[in-house]
């Protein structure tokens, strides 16, 4: 009876026993997930800054690099039209990119040439268009050798030019009306030349000239009595003997004599 029967589950119980093992396997089952579309790489606001200041300090490096290229052949133009028998231009070397490098040429801290001084220094020739390119030049000295030529119009290019000396040497030819546009303008000396001509009335719009000596040429017509040249010192304008003194607005022609 009882010890001899096969032991038999009852469906119901059978279920019962599967079900959590189901039941599990379901909860355990990891949950299928979407993937994230891939952005694309966007870089850090410091790392942007990084970037754009790299990029800006190159820019400037081949700017100034390529201002020095152009200014280093205006001044190897002008080596070219003189002549230097003591030798001062030798470091003027035009395989050089930096004419900062060269004697008796001053630049500023962006390699930009600012200053030209080979006053006194026993050249001759003329002086040439090609000084007009040096945008940033402030002092150009020129005096006491033997220069000849015209005084180029290019000159009047250079906007930040402070002082103008070519005193003492055989310039010839007028005054150019394009000096005039020198604003910036505080010394220009031209005494000790051959200039010839009127002393042009443009230049009294030069309001920050403050020292002008053009005595010792042979100069005609009158002096402008306009703006600074007002304070000017009559021996700033003696020995032309063509020169008729302060002009007389309405009694005396300007180019009186000329």
């Amino acid at each position: 009876t009882s010890s001899s029967s096969p032991f038999f589950l009852s469906p119901s119980l059978h279920l019962r026993l599967l079900l959590p093992f189901h039941t599990t396997e379901q909860r355990t089952r990891p949950a299928k997930t979407t993937a994230a579309p891939r952005l694309p790489f966007l870089p850090s606001a410091p790392m942007a800054a990084h970037a754009s200041l790299v990029v800006l300090v190159a820019l400037l490096a081949v700017g100034a690099a390529r201002a020095s290229n152009d200014e280093g052949d205006a001044l190897y133009a002008l080596r070219q039209r003189l002549k230097d028998p003591n030798g001062v231009l030798q470091s003027w070397d035009p395989t050089l990119v930096n004419p900062c490098t060269w004697f008796h040429v001053t630049c500023d801290q962006a390699s930009r040439v600012v200053r030209l001084d080979l006053g006194n220094s026993n050249i001759s020739g003329s002086i040439g268009p090609e000084l007009g390119r040096l945008v940033n030049l402030k002092y150009l000295e020129l005096y006491r050798n033997n220069l000849d030529g015209e005084i180029p119009q290019e000159l009047g290019n250079l906007k930040n030019l402070i002082s103008l000396d070519l005193y003492a040497n055989k310039l010839t030819g007028g005054i150019p009306k394009s000096l005039s546009k020198l604003n910036s303008l505080r010394f220009m000396r031209l005494n000790g030349n051959k200039l010839t001509g009127s002393i042009p009335r443009e230049f009294a719009q030069l309001s920050n000239l403050k020292v002008i000596d053009l005595s010792n040429n042979d100069l005609c017509g009158t002096i402008p009595v306009d703006g600074p040249f007002s304070t000017f010192p009559l021996r700033s304008f003696e020995n032309n003997s063509r020169l008729n003194g302060p002009e007389l607005q309405g009694l005396v022609p300007y180019d009186f004599g000329c």
